[in-house]
């Protein structure tokens, strides 16, 4: 059953995105660009190694080398439960 986006945050998860440089197969003095993006555990990045090391066993292009940004978006402080509402008019 996949986890919805809310749901991972809440588990400690942040938006990882990598900029992937990689050479082309049939022009190896060319670099081209790809943008990956998904939920990922810091430290380790399970799902990025996952994707990195899928890249290098099935995909043709040679990575050249990746650069990635990590922010969680639901930090522990920011999160609290709400027990009551009060409505004004």
């Amino acid at each position: 059953m996949d986890r919805t986006h809310l749901e991972l945050q809440l588990q400690g998860y942040g938006l990882t995105t990598a900029e992937i440089l990689y050479r082309m197969p049939d022009f190896p003095a060319m670099l081209q660009t790809y943008v990956w993006q998904d939920y990922d555990l810091e430290p380790d990045f399970p799902k990025m190694h996952g994707f990195l090391r899928f890249w290098r066993t099935r995909l043709d292009g040679p990575l050249h080398s990746v650069r990635f940004a990590h922010k969680r978006l639901i930090a522990p402080g920011e999160w609290r439960n709400v027990s009551g509402e009060f409505v004004l008019h």
